[in-house]
């Protein structure tokens, strides 16, 4: 089942590049008494995800600091050591967008955004969204319908809605 507005975020772990390697972290403590916008999508270095999705939300990370938002956290199912290069490659880290992978597909199972397109390669991705949560409730909810788009995903959509 898909999480909506109202839902808690589920528990999961991700993972980020620390100095000495790879990091877990408990998504509970990035999110607990925070204001946090996460953005899923299908994978790193991809077409729509490398030319709008991300630069939607480095355009957009002015506005989201000036709406409370406390963190901007990009998700994918990709390992780390992926999602460290493509934050330094578009800008995204810079920005201050924390770029974690969800290399084992559990926390985006668990709020019901995968799916696999054997045809494209895609085994187990995320499909594309964008949430405000606060404290760990989803507050703001933002799934796309059309694989390939981002629209009401996009940074400027979750500006709006904030």
């Amino acid at each position: 089942m898909t999480i909506t507005v109202g839902d808690r975020l589920p528990e999961a772990e991700l993972l980020r590049m620390g100095a000495d390697g790879p990091e877990k972290l408990a998504l509970s403590t990035l999110l607990k008494g925070r204001r946090v916008v996460i953005f899923g999508l299908p994978g790193a270095y991809t077409g729509t995800c490398s030319t709008a999705h991300v630069p939607s939300f480095i355009r957009a990370m002015e506005s989201l600091r000036e709406k409370g938002v406390d963190e901007v956290i990009c998700v994918s199912v990709n390992d780390p050591f992926v999602m460290r290069a493509w934050g330094e490659a578009t800008g995204a880290t810079a920005a201050g967008i924390a770029m974690l992978a969800d290399a084992s597909c559990e926390f985006t199972s668990a709020i019901g955004m995968e799916f696999s397109n054997p045809d494209r390669g895609f085994i187990r991705r995320s499909r594309r969204y964008a949430l405000m949560a606060e404290d760990g409730v989803v507050k703001v909810w933002h799934a796309e319908e059309n694989a390939g788009t981002c629209d009401i995903s996009g940074g400027e959509s979750m500006v709006a809605a904030l």
